[in-house]
């Protein structure tokens, strides 16, 4: 050979797929395969296998392994004149290094791939035990159980069978082991086989009959006492017969394992008996069973022992099973178990799990299972184990659109085809998708994608995926509209009672009203019914998965019929990616948000992602410049404030939009894990809004009294929650007012003038309109509801000099110029920062005074009847508790701390650490509980459209508010008992700090 060139061999292999043509060269040199390293057959069938390299090594292996000449010899006679063998084991050789390791220990295996008759094609349960037969204990039975796997997988690679074909082999193959390792733990003792009868019930995909290569074999047992023994020692022998059956399959020998058998779907699971008579389940099922076990008796399946005790137990529990969506829990327990778990999959794992990622396996068993038990009731031909034989009688009754069926039993049979090849390679169980090119190939290749193995297969996954995850909603709700728009009149479709069914399985609770609202939207040829038809699917989903999935379905009807016929607003949801989802969370979390856009419908545009910034709040002086201008044009002041309203309520729908779809998370977008950060948000935005309300009322009043000027300057000082950029959805304005005459002006015109002017702004904010009303509240006024509504800077001044009291003091930490003469409103906070900061700190007197009256406030002020641990600003741990604390630390320690002189509690809470008045971990304790109230507050304002400091004892209510805080169905408790214990934490930390305990 010329130096420098390949060898015709070397290019042939590589032709072939061969990855390392040098190695496959020096091996087709080898002794072992001179009698055939010319066969042209040869070649191509090892070019036709997933991994040639690997095809050829394991085969020089299994000749290396034979006897002598003769043995060798023979083989390789077969292997060139039988192509079906050849197929066959160069096939398994090429897509398997596990079963290459069994024939290169068991070198005349390979024989049990030369017979090729029709009944080898599809073999089933009796087929296999005599496979089995020989086995005369554990280690030869895994020696057997891997000759019988080494036929199904070569009938596999080769495309014999297909995946659900293979799948129904592999299952029966387990029952034949099933029955041949009980055979062995029987034998080993027949006086526990004589007092009982045991009976082994198939779970999961064994009895689904549709088992993978590597899995846990899911079994039951149902133990009875034999003809005149005594149940109890039945019980025990059927349990030590259980126990060694399972030993005999899953323990690890020189030959390996078999596969763990799994007996944790029994009742009660691993804490329960391994083994119970037939009454106790039935009892344990009728009693105590969740919904999710119900969902695991759809593959109970009798595979070993006594049959006929088998058939009993599936006959008595059949029943049961039926009538698990009657159950009163089955909506909650559904609606939890739709919630994929992937909490504990590692997140660089989960786009690579094939069976519980997003679009995986478990989607589309889940949706055939949920479907089977809403309808199996009514309809017996869904009742199958077997998910793809399910799907189609689904699709068939017209349960499952056709088309959608047709989608997901190819994407089912190809992922469930990645999962075979990825466990056949090394007989290992596993669900995730190799990373290394060079598997990624092998698998590629074995799906028969050859011209770009690795690219093909990772395009073709995603495809697949991409089309469960598009289909797995769509699956529920796609046959509810077909039928009530009744288009397609050859189609089946769902009866009546059928979609009643299926609303109430997915939380609705008037399901002839959801009816009738999809009637209404879905009926129809024109463009909007068309467009609603293919939106509806998935929103209905989103409804769904909220608490409230009525009000979500007719609150889209009522914007639907105001907006529908609207261009944008059809385009807005059909084009916009993440507008129809923020809709459907916002229409279904409550009451507040969904009122606010009713009264202006336009305002759903806000909720178009176009530039991710729909939702994002306006800051103070755009809102006021647009409040102002809209002002400027109105002919009055009752024109003007009612435009500034609108502008409000169309702000206070942004911000509430926008906390939902932040607290409740996207498809795109998790849910903001920071909650401090979602309180900011809503205190600050809402509080801008409110000042620049005011702002454009102030000047609507004032140019419509006095044109220009008014008589006095005029200022607003926002007070309380208000000064602290902390107001929530239904909180009133603390506001106090000041004024100056101007120069030349008697003192009792600026006085009627600044009285005029509030009174007629706290008239025009509270007009009975569609708009909410703003409430102004004075009552931290000096002197309380007993002083004047306004005073003057002079008065003001006077009043602090002589009778301030330390609670005043102590409400002024919040007082910030809100609205108004702007020079005013700065000269005020100077007065009053003395009386806030004052000079050294508060003295024991005073501090005893503040402690005096928050206990008073405490005993006093809370509502008869509440439940004081449970009452976000007055209880334990509450927001009054933090906000004390807080404040006694600005007045005994802002004079001498400049960081402490603010009016946001978290901001002060901060500093106070900062400077070391407290430690980190007490103050994230108040920080943590003044959030979770702030944010308790919030959701009860959004949930029921009015303030509340407490729970709703109403449980949809309260559910929402659980679900607005990151809670799911069913953890209504979790939530006030997480609330309970950050609250008790909180009151310690206060105890200590601000009674000195």
């Amino acid at each position: 050979m010329t130096p420098g060139r390949r060898s015709s061999t070397f290019t042939r292999l590589l032709r072939h797929g061969f990855t390392d043509a040098s190695a496959a060269e020096r091996l087709l040199d080898s002794p072992e395969l001179a009698p055939v390293r010319d066969d042209p057959f040869l070649l191509e069938a090892l070019g036709a296998t997933a991994d040639p390299d690997l095809a050829l090594h394991g085969l020089v292996r299994l000749v290396e392994a034979q006897s002598g000449h003769t043995a060798r010899q023979e083989l390789l006679d077969t292997l060139i004149a039988a192509k079906p063998l050849r197929d066959r084991l160069l096939g398994v050789l090429g897509a398997s290094a596990a079963l290459a390791d069994h024939l290169a220990r068991h070198p005349r295996d390979w024989e049990a791939l030369v017979t090729y008759e029709p009944r080898d094609l599809h073999p089933g349960v009796a087929e296999f035990e005599r496979g089995l037969a020989e086995a005369t204990d554990p280690i030869s039975l895994r020696v057997a159980y891997r000759r019988c796997l080494l036929s199904i997988a070569a009938r596999d690679v080769c495309g014999t069978t297909d995946v659900a074909q293979t799948a129904a082999e592999l299952a029966d193959l387990a029952t034949a082991t099933l029955r041949a390792a009980l055979a062995l733990a029987e034998k080993a003792a027949p006086e526990d086989a004589a007092v009982c009868r045991l009976a082994v019930i198939a779970m999961g995909k064994c009895g689904g009959h549709e088992l993978n290569y590597v899995s846990d074999v899911d079994v039951i047992f149902v133990g009875e006492a034999a003809d005149g023994a005594d149940e109890s020692k039945a019980l025990r022998s059927a349990t030590k017969l259980a126990s060694h059956m399972m030993r005999i399959c899953s323990e690890t020998t020189v030959e390996g394992s078999i596969w763990p058998v799994d007996a944790n779907l029994r009742p009660e699971g691993r804490n329960g008996p391994l083994v119970r008579t037939l009454s106790s389940h039935v009892a344990y099922y009728q009693r105590w069973a969740k919904t999710w076990e119900f969902q695991a008796l759809l593959k109970a399946r009798p595979v070993a022992g006594d049959l006929d005790l088998g058939a009993e137990y599936v006959a008595a529990l059949d029943p049961l099973v039926w009538k698990a969506a009657e159950r009163d829990n089955f909506v909650v327990d559904v609606q939890k178990m739709r919630r994929r778990v992937v909490e504990n999959i590692p997140a660089a794992e989960i786009d690579r799990e094939l069976k519980l990622g997003p679009g995986g396996l478990r989607d589309v068993e889940f949706a055939v299972q949920l479907l089977q038990l809403v309808h199996g009731r009514a309809d017996a031909s869904l009742r199958s184990g077997t998910t793809l034989d399910a799907l189609q009688a689904l699709a068939a009754g017209g349960y499952v659109g056709r088309a959608d069926a047709l989608q997901l039993d190819d994407a089912y049979r190809f992922l469930r085809s990645m999962e075979h090849r990825i466990q056949l390679y090394r007989l290992r169980r596993t669900h995730l998708v190799p990373e290394d090119e060079a598997d990624l190939r092998r698998l590629g290749r074995s799906l028969g994608l050859r011209t770009d193995p690795v690219n093909e297969l990772i395009r073709e996954w995603k495809r697949h995926t991409g089309v469960v995850r598009r289909l797995h909603e769509k699956l529920f709700y796609r046959p509810l509209l077909d039928a009530v728009a009744q288009l397609a009149p050859g189609e089946a479709r769902l009866s009546a009672e059928a979609a009643r069914e299926r609303l109430e399985a997915l939380g609705y609770t008037d399901p002839a009203a959801a009816l009738r609202h999809l009637e209404a939207l879905a009926s129809g040829v024109t463009r909007k019914a068309a467009i609603q038809r293919t939106l509806l699917p998935v929103l209905l989903g989103w409804f769904a998965d909220s608490a409230d999935p009525d009000a979500g379905l007719l609150n889209f009807r009522k914007v639907s019929d105001a907006l529908g016929k609207t261009p944008w607003y059809l385009r807005l949801l059909r084009d916009e990616g993440a507008a129809a989802e923020n809709l459907a969370r916002v229409l279904s979390a409550g009451r507040l948000a969904p009122d606010l856009l009713m009264r202006a419908p336009e305002a759903v545009a806000l909720l178009g992602d176009g530039d991710s910034s729909g939702l994002e709040p306006r800051g103070r002086a755009h809102l006021e410049q647009e409040i102002l201008a809209a002002v400027g044009r109105a002919e009055n002041a009752e024109d003007g404030v009612r435009a500034a309203r609108g502008v409000r309520r169309r702000e206070l729908f942004r911000t509430a939009a926008a906390d939902i779809v932040d607290s409740y998370g996207t498809e795109t977008k998790p849910a903001e894990a920071d909650q401090g950060a979602l309180v900011d948000r809503v205190g600050a935005a809402v509080s801008d809004l409110t000042a620049a309300t005011l702002a454009g009322t102030l000047r609507a009043v004032v140019r419509e009294g006095w044109g220009d000027t008014l008589p006095t300057r005029f200022a607003m000082i926002g007070m309380g929650r208000f000064g602290g950029h902390e107001l929530g959805y239904g909180s009133d304005a603390d506001v106090v007012f000041v004024h100056e005459p101007r120069e030349g002006v008697d003192d009792r015109e600026a006085a009627e003038a600044a009285n005029k002017v509030v009174a007629e702004m706290r008239r025009l904010l509270q007009v009975p309109s569609a708009d909410p009303p703003l409430l102004i509240d004075t009552d931290l006024r000096p002197e309380g509801k007993s002083g004047p509504l306004v005073r003057t800077l002079k008065s003001y001044e006077a009043y602090y000099r002589r009778w301030s009291l330390v609670w005043e003091s102590q409400a002024l930490l919040r007082a910030e110029l809100v609205a108004g003469d702007e020079d005013l409103g700065r000269r005020f906070i100077e007065l009053v920062d003395p009386l806030r900061y004052p000079a050294e700190g508060l003295g024991d007197e005073a501090v005893r005074e503040i402690r005096r009256l928050k206990a008073r406030m405490e005993s006093e002020r809370l509502p008869r009847g509440a439940d004081p641990k449970l009452h976000t600003k007055l209880g334990p741990g509450g927001l009054s508790d933090v906000e004390w604390t807080v404040q006694l630390l600005q007045l005994r320690h802002g004079w001498a701390e400049p960081a402490l002189r603010t009016t946001r509690t978290r901001e002060a809470l901060a500093a106070a650490q900062a400077v070391g008045l407290l430690g980190a971990e007490e103050a994230g304790i108040l920080d943590e509980a003044w959030v979770l109230a702030t944010r308790v507050r919030n959701a009860v304002m959004l949930v029921r459209g009015r303030a509340g400091d407490t729970f709703p004892s109403e449980s949809r209510e309260l559910a929402a508010v659980g679900r607005y805080l990151g809670y799911g169905d069913g953890h209504a408790g979790d939530m006030l008992d997480a609330y309970r214990r950050t609250a008790r934490r909180a009151r310690a930390v206060v105890d200590e700090l601000f009674y000195g305990a």
